[in-house]
């Protein structure tokens, strides 16, 4: 509507000012005085401007403390003033169609830029507001799953040394439940142990925190670690795994019962 009001005032601007009839005379419109032209219909159009460009943005910008859509409206309503008193001052002489229609626009305008803070409807930004950036996942994460630590690997795998899913059990032995670890591998990994060259490095977390102990055999621990981090195991040695901590340190990690493969 304050888009559409201001064109028209413009348009109105180059047109008749007054009406002579059916003389001869030329009638000028409001460029043939500046006063008319840039004080009168160009500030409405400047003012329309002024609460565009504010509505534009999706945080005011304010001069003096002033919001530029405050200015604007001041504009338009002083534009729809000025026009409607002068048509009521004009005496003898007849409106013309550039003042009658610059009224009717500048108060469409004024009324339109009034009108925008008061209706809720009117309020709303041209421009959205700018929408807070989602938070990355970790490397191969999903949003939302606890336990995201170093490494996380994404997609969980059955304890290390369990069996997978809907295995069958042996002979003679009890359905395992899915995702519950083999007692019997538990208590044995290491004939769980694979080759020393079929070795592929994978992720794992640690049920409690557990001592990681050097690779020279020292028996005092070079670092422990924490549950709800993962780790990654880069080497197997007898019963235990070969550990690399968050800082690059590596160690051997003697307890594996109960891990968490990534």
């Amino acid at each position: 509507m304050v888009i559409g009001a201001a064109v028209v005032l413009f348009i109105a601007s180059f047109l008749d000012y007054f009406d002579y009839g059916s003389t001869s005379v030329d009638a000028p419109n409001s460029w043939d005085s500046l006063g008319n032209a840039i004080g009168v219909y160009m500030v409405g159009v400047i003012g329309a401007a002024l609460i565009v460009l504010s509505r534009s943005q999706p945080q005011p910008r304010k001069v003096v403390g002033l919001d530029l859509a405050q200015f604007g409206v001041a504009a338009t309503v002083f534009t729809a003033w000025s026009l409607f008193w002068t048509i009521i001052d004009l005496g003898q002489i007849d409106a013309g169609a550039g003042l009658i229609l610059g009224l009717i626009s500048s108060l469409a305008l004024a009324a339109g830029a009034v009108a925008s803070p008061l209706l809720p409807a009117l309020k709303a930004p041209l421009a959205g507001t700018p929408k807070p950036q989602a938070v990355q996942p970790p490397y191969g994460g999903q949003p939302g799953q606890p336990g995201q630590g170093y490494g996380y690997p994404g997609a969980q795998q059955p304890p290390y040394g369990g069996q997978p899913q809907g295995q069958a059990p042996a002979f003679g032995g009890q359905p395992q439940q899915p995702g519950q670890p083999d007692p019997q591998q538990a208590q044995a990994p290491a004939q769980q142990a694979a080759p020393a060259g079929d070795f592929t490095p994978f992720w794992f977390a640690v049920p409690v925190a557990r001592p990681l102990y050097g690779e020279d055999g020292s028996p005092a621990p070079i670092a422990e670690l924490a549950p709800g981090t993962w780790y990654l195991a880069v080497e197997q040695r007898g019963p235990g795994l070969i550990a690399q901590t968050q800082d690059g340190r590596r160690g051997v990690l003697q307890d594996t019962t109960g891990i968490q493969r990534g």
